[in-house]
């Protein structure tokens, strides 16, 4: 056995945390897995696996030696890849994610027109309101709402979103409208029950109000969210990108505009940097141009 393909043995035991399921996975026999690491072992010297009847786990220099084997295999992959052309025309299968309503609405539209451009992809999309290990989760392309950490991802601005009060006309009509965030204690409030939500609402403008809310209704899910505030029965506080049509149609109106704060940037975000592939070129440019393009966020 060469001593790449003993690499990718070891980094699939590695991923999978066991021989049995890295032998199914790449279809060898579990004795030849075995080998293909000890083998491994032999050359470098080292253990790289604590192996129990239960568990098995990477020693710290197999740490070390997988992280090492997971970079020169991409290179290699990437070097086939360049040399077969695929850095040339769009091929393969492209992995996008964003957030779920963002992704549903914003990025649905240019996903299917980039298929439509480019008949040799196929696209796989994870709209998830949670965020994604784009190298772990093997993501090719982001869509990110908020300030960047520090990373060596390449961004791209296409714009920004706020965080807004809103609420159906019919709703002001009966109960008045909010003119402080103070106000709100006296409102119906509905909101979203996901993970990252805050029963604090912090707002800017004069004195940069804190205002503890406390929620009439609450959903799992921003969708019913937003249908009962158009439904008039209290107010939400969502990104202003959820309800851009709304706004447009008249169904929602903002409020308390003098007390948002400072807008949140959307980036699209890659890993690859300036090796990408064609068909991450191809999708990063087109979602440029079209995010860039859209009221909502801009």
């Amino acid at each position: 056995m060469s001593r790449f393909h003993a690499m990718q043995v070891f980094v699939k035991v590695a991923e999978t945390s066991g021989f049995a399921e890295a032998a199914r996975q790449l279809n060898m026999s579990p004795p030849a897995v075995t080998r293909a690491v000890a083998s491994l072992e032999d050359q470098i010297g080292a253990r790289l696996f604590t192996r129990t009847t239960r568990t098995v786990k990477l020693t710290e220099a197999g740490v070390r030696y997988f992280d090492d084997c997971r970079r020169i295999l991409a290179d290699v992959v990437e070097a086939e890849a360049a040399a077969g052309g695929s850095y040339a025309k769009p091929t393969g299968v492209l992995t996008v994610t964003a957030s779920a309503l963002f992704g549903q609405d914003y990025i649905t539209p240019i996903l299917t027109e980039y298929l439509d451009q480019n008949p040799e992809v196929n696209a796989r999309a994870l709209f998830v309101d949670r965020i994604t290990n784009m190298v772990d989760e093997g993501i090719d392309v982001g869509i990110r709402i908020g300030d960047l950490p520090d990373s060596s991802f390449s961004a791209i601005r296409v714009g920004a979103v706020r965080r807004v009060v809103c609420g159906a006309p019919s709703y002001f009509e009966q109960h008045g409208v909010p003119k402080h965030p103070a106000d709100l204690a006296k409102h119906r409030i509905i909101v979203s029950t996901a993970s990252w939500a805050s029963l604090d609402w912090r707002f800017g403008g004069e004195g940069k109000p804190v205002v503890r809310i406390a929620p009439r209704l609450s959903f799992n899910t921003y969708g019913a969210v937003l249908k009962s505030t158009m439904l008039g029965w209290g107010l939400a506080r969502p990104l202003s990108y959820q309800i851009g049509q709304a706004l447009i149609d008249g169904d929602l109106q903002t409020i308390l505009s003098e007390f948002e704060e400072e807008p949140l940037p959307v980036h699209v975000v890659h890993p690859e940097g300036r090796r990408a592939s064609a068909k991450v070129r191809a999708f990063v440019d087109l979602a440029v141009e079209r995010l860039r393009a859209n009221r909502s966020i801009n």
